[in-house]
């Protein structure tokens, strides 16, 4: 048996954990009362009493328990609560008397000094209440009469008193005769008492409790799943969370000890209503028993009452209150006699005419495989069409399950093939493959080359999703050709336009744009007039992709927002949701976020709604892009997390380690970064897709640099470099501008640093993308500061800053600004400096970061400067050249311009040249200052 798991944390209990906190302060003021922690079994009554124990700090705890029998045994409880009493020296008198009062009780006429009894026994208590104190009393609805009377009493006394009364008691166990049931009420309705309930954790609340749980998100089936069969019940969502595919042993026992006490009939009602499910049928239940409506009602009269089942309002239809419960029995039915319930079901379902999906499952469990097959293929078409695709693959996947062994070759191929298209749907991509290559293998086998060339499309792209490369599926894409190369109808054109548009998009994906445009014309071109309206819309979101790649962002965007429009009126899902994908994800990519942030949650809802897990999984995965590039790394490490769980796709995998990274990078976790970001290097390197390996490459290379290991970060920077000029791109390849500018300028000087910023500029030139020209004027910026030329820089570094804070994009405009700062710095402009660094140390403070170790510098602190030597503000040797270096030197030696000169044999001139620079780079005026920061060289 597995052992439950506990929740380090108490969730969606924060209103009731602080009204508490209102109550014990109340208490502590002298002012007290009697306070009901009602709610059902394991809905979290005694951790929320732990944790009002917990806030109690300075009160004096006492603490009784009731139990079953209790009620049987007058003032059983009490006399806990006494002897809880005696432990405490400060408490023990009072416990003393509590005892020997009950004692006297059991020696004399109860009727007789009852009254007196209860009256004595609060005050006794009540007179231990010296000083602020907390008495909790769980379960009490075991509780017996007299303790029930005195805690009554007791509670009307704390309203004088620094006493605060908690008592617990499960909702679902007040039958009638228990004594607490009436008392309660009582309570409640002169006021004496305020009573909270615990309510059932939403869906949302268990997400968080099971991440808490298991140390981070889990997929969202996962979490649905167990927020189905625990009802929110955060007890039953531990135990589920350790046994998941079976009912809990412990609850199970438990539920059917509580069915041992039922009559027989409504044992056997309550047996024979589980196979219908957590909700179920009065006239389907009636009809499948075989007794008359008494004795159905009777049973159910019983089963209500004794809370395993509850009506709905129309009277027709009842839920057990707990799936758990139905689970239980269900799993505790002998085999035989659940096959045969469920035959009856089945049979009585059909004259009643219920939905085929629920025959079908009765009849694959009373194990008809013949007419569960015939409704699971009629089932399973009419939620493919509803959207409905995790049930239209579960109920396909029953059709294959039962398919008869006569079912033809063609039937069976076409049986495959819709359950590949739900499975694909559902973010299934493994599975997927292997329904299309059985459907290819079996149209081959039929010779029927059209339907098997058909198929290749879809086939390739499940293969994608699972890291297949450009390579592997433009040779099975163009392989598919021959297959109608000798056939000229409208059908085989509209096969071939459709596998065309495929190489379009597997070309667009490793943006190799020309091959990917041509391949689209030319299935444009091909495609029969209103043959194939599904294509056309996936081939316009291919090409609008393209072009936007291209730097053709008008053309683009108008290209995918009317694909998006016209799938969205012709109904197709699939290929809306893919619309939304590719515009989705190329605006994050092109720095086009305020879009994006339009477009990703749009598409994400409506993905969600239709059921295409895989496409909300990876728009879920660039939305955590955007939110980081924007400066929401919560959300953005949220949204990554809940991608890679949610997800078995790979491009979806790579998107969100890609995030991941970046947010680890910026809070300094250089060793998770480089292990989120290598582990997408190496899934895309396997997939040779640049937009797979640039990002995880690039951001490598700014760990490097974070680091100070510059020579990686150049040899970075060129990897990312040569893979883009392969394509000629420009849209992965601007954030390396500016790294490897800083890493050539650190490693080498500004020459290197400007050859670097050629080669790429002219990338980015030539592309044109406007979210990626900023990078250039920023890295001109960087090279004029380095060289001690303040005055372009200053101007290119506020075009910079603006621009990046135009685009939305933190990680540059925060760095734009201590870039600023050190240009003024060096310009002799303290308040500017001082003004610049503020407003990056809030820029970084509200994503929890520091200024990266390579651009926070000393000398531009918001206070100004003073005259005493100050470091300089670049690491010590990349600030100056080797000549600068050795003139520095010379210097610190207390040297002259002159003697400098003729140590070196240079004109004077030159040599003050020198020492100028020095000043400018340096950030400091005077001599002094240059000999202190060569003292640091060592």
């Amino acid at each position: 048996m597995e052992s439950a798991l506990s929740s380090p944390v108490l969730v969606g209990r924060d209103d009731l954990v602080a009204l508490a906190s209102r109550r014990l302060a109340a208490a502590a003021e002298g002012s007290g009362e009697l306070l009901f922690l009602a709610g059902e079994a394991g809905i979290g009554k005694t951790r929320l009493l732990a944790e009002i124990v917990r806030q109690a700090a300075g009160f004096t705890v006492v603490a009784a328990v009731a139990s079953p029998g209790d009620a049987e045994v007058t003032g059983a409880v009490l006399a806990d609560l006494g002897a809880e009493l005696r432990r405490n020296p400060a408490t023990a008198a009072a416990g003393e008397g509590v005892s020997r009062r009950l004692r006297e009780f059991a020696d004399g006429d109860a009727d007789r000094q009852r009254r007196l009894l209860v009256a004595d026994l609060a005050e006794l208590i009540a007179a231990a209440v010296s000083g602020p104190t907390l008495v909790t009393v769980e379960d009490l609805h075991w509780a017996d009469d007299l303790t029930l009377d005195v805690l009554a009493r007791l509670g009307r006394r704390a309203a004088d008193l620094p006493l605060l009364v908690v008592g617990t008691y499960r909702s679902d166990e007040l039958y009638p005769r228990v004594p607490m049931r009436s008392w309660r009420t009582r309570l409640l309705t002169q006021r004496h008492a305020e009573e909270v309930r615990l309510t059932r954790l939403s869906l949302a609340d268990t997400a968080a409790m099971a991440a808490a749980i298991s140390g981070g998100a889990l997929p969202g089936a996962v979490t649905g799943d167990v927020f189905v069969r625990s009802d929110g019940i955060p007890l039953h969502v531990e135990e589920f969370l350790a046994s998941r595919e079976s009912v809990p042993d412990t609850l199970a026992d438990a539920v059917l000890a509580r069915a041992d006490a039922l009559s027989a009939p409504a044992r056997e009602l309550a047996e024979t209503a589980s196979v219908l499910g957590r909700s179920f049928d009065l006239d389907l239940l009636t009809a499948i028993t075989g007794d008359g409506p008494a004795a159905v009602d009777d049973g159910l009269r019983e089963l209500g009452a004794r809370f395993f089942v509850q009506a709905h309002p129309d009277r027709l239809t009842f839920d057990f209150r707990h799936a758990l419960i139905r689970d239980a029995l269900y799993t505790d039915l002998p085999p035989h006699r659940r096959r045969e319930l469920h035959a009856r079901a089945a049979a009585a379902a059909v004259t009643a005419g219920f939905p085929a999906a629920f025959v079908s499952d009765q009849y694959e469990r009373a194990a008809l495989p013949g007419p569960a097959f015939e409704y699971a293929v009629s089932a399973g078409r009419s939620a493919a069409e509803m959207s409905a695709h995790r049930e239209s693959a579960e109920l396909y996947s029953r059709a294959r399950r039962t398919a008869p062994e006569t079912l033809s070759m063609e039937s069976r191929a076409s049986l495959l093939t819709a359950l590949a298209e739900e499975l694909a749907a559902v973010d299934d991509s493994a599975a997927a493959v292997s329904c299309y290559a059985e459907a290819y293998r079996l149209r081959m086998q039929l010779d029927d080359r059209l339907a098997a060339a058909a198929l290749v499309p879809d086939w390739v792209a499940a293969r994608h999703l699972l890291g297949a490369g450009l390579e592997e599926r433009a040779e099975a894409l163009r392989g598919a050709l021959p297959l109608i190369a000798f056939r000229d109808d409208s059908p085989a054109q509209e096969v071939r336009a459709n596998i065309h548009a495929a190489l379009a998009a597997a070309y667009m994906l490793d943006r190799r744009l020309a091959e990917a445009i041509e391949d689209g014309e030319f299935a444009r071109s091909i495609a029969v007039e209103d043959c194939d309206r599904a294509m056309r819309c996936n081939l316009d979101a291919t090409l609008g992709s393209v072009f936007l790649f291209a730097g053709r962002l008008d053309e683009g965007r108008q290209l995918l927002e009317a694909s998006i429009a016209r799938a969205q009126g012709w109904r197709f899902e699939g290929q809306t949701a893919r619309g939304y994908r590719m515009i989705g994800s190329s605006l994050s990519v092109l720095v086009e976020y305020e879009s994006a942030l339009r477009w990703l949650p749009e598409g994400i809802a409506y993905a969600e709604r239709v059921e295409q897990i895989n496409d909300r999984n990876y728009l879920t995965a660039h939305l955590a892009h955007v939110l980081w590039a924007t400066g929401d790394w919560v959300g953005a490490e949220s949204a990554a997390r809940q991608a890679l769980a949610d997800s078995g796709g790979i491009t979806t995998r790579i998107t969100a380690l890609h995030a991941l990274g970046f947010v680890e990078m910026g809070h300094g976790a250089i060793a998770s970064a480089v292990e989120h970001l290598s582990e997408a290097a190496s899934l895309g390197s396997g997939m040779r897709e640049l937009q797979r390996v640039s990002p995880a490459w690039w951001g490598l290379a700014e760990v490097a640099l974070l680091g100070g290991d510059f020579r990686t970060a150049v040899q970075r920077c060129e990897e990312g470099f040569e893979a883009s000029a392969r394509v000629r791109d420009a849209a992965y390849l601007y954030p390396y501008v500016l790294t490897g500018v800083r890493a050539h300028l650190a490693l080498s000087g500004p020459t290197a640093a400007r050859e670097w910023l050629g080669r790429a500029g002219e990338l980015i030139g030539e592309r044109g993308i406007p979210g990626t020209l900023g990078a250039l004027t920023h890295a001109r910026g960087l090279i004029h500061l380095h060289e001690g030329q303040t005055g372009k820089a200053r101007a290119e570094l506020a075009e910079a800053a603006e621009f990046w804070a135009g685009r939305l994009r933190f990680w540059e405009a925060s760095a734009a600004l201590v870039d600023q700062a050190r240009c003024a710095s060096r310009s002799r402009r303290a308040g500017d400096a001082a003004g610049f660094m503020a407003a990056a140390r809030e820029a970084y403070g509200r994503v929890g970061a520091t200024i990266p170790g390579y651009l926070s510098s000393p000398d531009v602190a918001p206070s100004a400067p003073s005259s005493s030597p100050t470091l300089p503000a670049l690491p010590a040797r990349s600030a100056l050249s080797a000549r600068e270096i050795e003139v520095a030197r010379l210097v610190a030696a207390g040297m002259t311009n002159r003697e400098i000169a003729a140590k070196l044999v240079i004109a004077p001139k030159t040599a003050a040249a020198h020492v100028e620079h020095i000043r400018t780079k340096l950030g400091v005026s005077r001599r002094a200052q240059i000999a202190a920061w060569v003292a640091t060289l060592g």
